[in-house]
């Protein structure tokens, strides 16, 4: 059963659904949220624009392809088995690229996700690396988390992607990555939902070195720092492409599931069993946090679904008692705990990044020197 809290401080955003389960939020005078009017602000700089967004995209891909004409490759895009990354393959081949595909196997993907991968490497004739990670290391990491009652449970997960697209477009010497992620659906998201995106490397260690139980030596991640490393050391450039056309989530599904045999897989980032399990029942039973209220926010302010039916949406539960406590069993039972045991960890105090050692003050100062510096590009 999903908890909200609504009580005489409750407060909910008047454009978006944001509401007071962000603990940081913020309203203007209008009622508005700091989150959406960020938002806001942010497509106007970055979003896209028509007429505008194609010029910028001709250039990029004109870069693209110069940077990469003596390789077999000139862009490499991680792949998921989910909606956004896979349009962003079938608008980089429309666009002529010849992208390498990587994923990264972190033992929870869905037969829908992996048939998904298949199809896109088979309809556009691809070549896929994929990145096993070592489960059982992978797996005491995941329970280090669960001990530590940190949200930040896909942290591991978000740590290791990068490391593997990274580490692939060095070793081909490829300039550009081309990333699913995108303002239309998912670019607005409180950081104490989120805050594991950060590359939080202290934050990170500190729950591995004091709540798990092996040594792990195995899993790759990379940090803020490092990715910095790859920025501007390496020259390493991440393209967020499908903020440079008129991105329509429904539309692209539609498209993927009449030409690239894609099977739909629920909500969002669904196509993992872990993350459907943690955004879907999790979140909103332990932390308050309706995953929900932040992609819907997202929409909103795309024009891509209204204020109205995103409330309506939110009366209806991600995740019914009955199949939550289902996953539970089968969560536990791949984890190799008992299901009292993962049930112990989920009655813990919930927890925030705010809760541990963090460098949350040196990444934020990164952050700004770095859009400083290229405040004039979209990267």
């Amino acid at each position: 059963m999903i908890t909200t809290i609504k009580d005489q401080n409750y407060k909910i955003c008047t454009r978006c659904v944001m509401d007071t389960s962000d603990e940081d939020i913020t309203f203007d005078r209008q009622g508005h949220c700091y989150l959406c009017t960020k938002l806001l602000a942010e497509k106007e700089r970055a979003g896209y624009r028509k007429g505008v967004s194609e010029q910028l995209l001709e250039s990029i891909l004109t870069n693209i392809k110069a940077k990469g004409k003596n390789g077999k490759y000139d862009c490499v895009i991680g792949v998921s088995g989910g909606g956004d990354s896979s349009y962003a393959v079938h608008l980089a081949c429309s666009f002529g690229l010849r992208p390498l595909l990587v994923h990264m196997d972190n033992g929870w993907n869905t037969e829908i996700a992996n048939r998904n991968i298949q199809h896109l490497v088979e309809t556009y004739n691809l070549d896929l690396e994929t990145f096993t990670l070592d489960w059982e290391e992978f797996k005491e990491i995941q329970i280090a988390f669960l001990r530590s009652s940190s949200v930040d449970f896909e942290m591991p997960t978000d740590l290791a992607i990068p490391y593997c697209l990274y580490k692939t477009a060095a070793e081909h010497n490829i300039k550009y990555i081309i990333s699913g992620g995108n303002m239309a659906g998912e670019s607005l998201l409180p950081v104490t939902w989120g805050y594991h995106s950060r590359g939080d490397m202290k934050y990170y260690r500190h729950i591995v070195k004091n709540y798990s139980r092996k040594k792990i030596k195995k899993i790759p991640a990379v940090g803020m720092f490092e990715e910095f490393y790859y920025k501007l050391i390496k020259n390493i450039r991440t393209i967020y492409l499908l903020n440079y056309v008129d991105y329509n989530k429904d539309k692209a599904k539609a498209f993927l599931i009449e030409n690239c045999k894609w099977e739909d897989y629920g909500g969002k980032h669904h196509e993992s069993q872990i993350t459907a399990f943690w955004h879907s029942y999790i979140m909103p039973t332990k932390y308050n946090m309706d995953y929900r209220r932040a992609t819907l926010s997202s929409q909103i302010c795309s024009n891509q679904i209204d204020r109205e039916s995103a409330l309506a949406i939110l009366r209806t539960p991600s995740c019914d008692l009955e199949s939550g406590k289902k996953m539970e069993k089968q969560i536990a039972e791949k984890l190799g705990i008992t299901h009292e045991e993962l049930e112990s960890y989920l009655k813990l105090q919930p927890r925030t990044f705010k809760d541990f050692p963090n460098n949350k003050q040196s990444i934020d100062l990164l952050f700004q020197t770095y859009r400083r510096i290229f405040k004039n590009k979209r990267l």
